[in-house]
């Protein structure tokens, strides 16, 4: 029975202490402040939890430690994308081994791959699992884009390929994907990984968020999320109007990650903001950003 995805499931960051190491305790907290919220579900080793500074073996334990501590409370995905076919399958079957309920996917990125060369990298990870699998598009930074015609024909190849989170700054994107994959798959579960569009998915059809900014500020997108399911539509904008002020986070290049973990930090949440090389920790210049964006967003 392929599992239904839907709602708010934050792109967990990676706690790391001062030595660049994993902080098991810190990342207990963060998750623990996410569940308390109402998240409904997390994913993990996505781009917020740093997957690209991170060894293979290190994502592995921390597969298997995510997944023993949530224990079940919400829905745990795993991010498992690779530029290397036979390690995404490698990682994604450990995945499953450990109990993940889904493994999402990163369109492999550095050498540009044909059309033929993305479906089969996909149906590669697909045939290797029997657990749900999401696609995760994010073309700014893979220099790849996924047409939705393709994934279109992987959802209907595949039956374990039952969502995306499509990391992409375009609402016709977003629409086609509900209008088209949707009629193959009725159940596909459409995530936006940028808050500033969640309000016009859900309006489309579409099914949630994957974002980064759900660390630091899960009452917001989870009240953006539960009030338009209420139809009080209202406050679903008021959220999304303090969300859109936070979102400009995101226009801070690399420094993007170091600042979320900065502003879950300014926002009481008892975790290291250490992120590993090559990134580098936020200055004070950062954290007067982090405090006026907080400001204006009356956070």
């Amino acid at each position: 029975m392929i599992k239904q995805f839907r709602g708010i499931i934050p792109a967990m960051l990676t706690v790391f202490d001062e030595k660049g190491l994993l902080d098991w305790a810190g990342n207990q907290r963060l998750i623990d402040f996410l569940i308390s919220n109402g998240v409904h579900g997390i994913f993990a080793l996505g781009t917020s939890g740093e997957f690209s500074n991170l060894n293979l073996e290190e994502r592995k334990q921390f597969a298997e430690f995510i997944v023993k501590y949530i224990n079940k409370r919400v829905p745990v995905l795993i991010g498992t994308g690779s530029t290397n076919t036979r390690e995404a399958c490698e990682f994604s079957r450990y995945a499953q081994e450990v109990g993940a309920d889904a493994v999402t996917v990163v369109v492999p990125y550095y050498i540009p791959l044909a059309e033929r060369e993305l479906y089969n990298h996909y149906a590669q990870v697909a045939g290797a699992v029997d657990i749900p699998v999401l696609i995760y598009n994010y073309p700014a930074l893979t220099g790849q884009n996924m047409p939705v015609s393709l994934i279109a024909r992987l959802a209907k190849d595949f039956p374990n390929i039952i969502g995306i989170k499509a990391t992409i700054d375009s609402v016709s994107y977003l629409r086609e994907l509900v209008y088209e994959v949707k009629k193959i798959n009725p159940n596909f579960a459409v995530f936006t990984g940028l808050e500033d569009h969640l309000l016009n998915l859900l309006a489309l059809g579409g099914d949630g968020a994957m974002t980064a900014i759900t660390n630091f500020a899960p009452q917001l997108v989870v009240g953006e999320y539960n009030s338009y399911l209420e139809g009080n539509y209202e406050k679903s904008k008021q959220f999304a109007k303090q969300l859109g002020v936070l979102s400009r986070i995101y226009n801070t290049g690399s420094a993007m990650i170091a600042m979320t973990k900065e502003a879950c930090r300014l926002r009481g949440i008892d975790i290291n903001s250490s992120v590993r090389l090559p990134l580098l920790p936020v200055g004070p210049k950062e954290v007067d950003q982090i405090r006026q964006l907080f400001k204006e967003a009356r956070l």
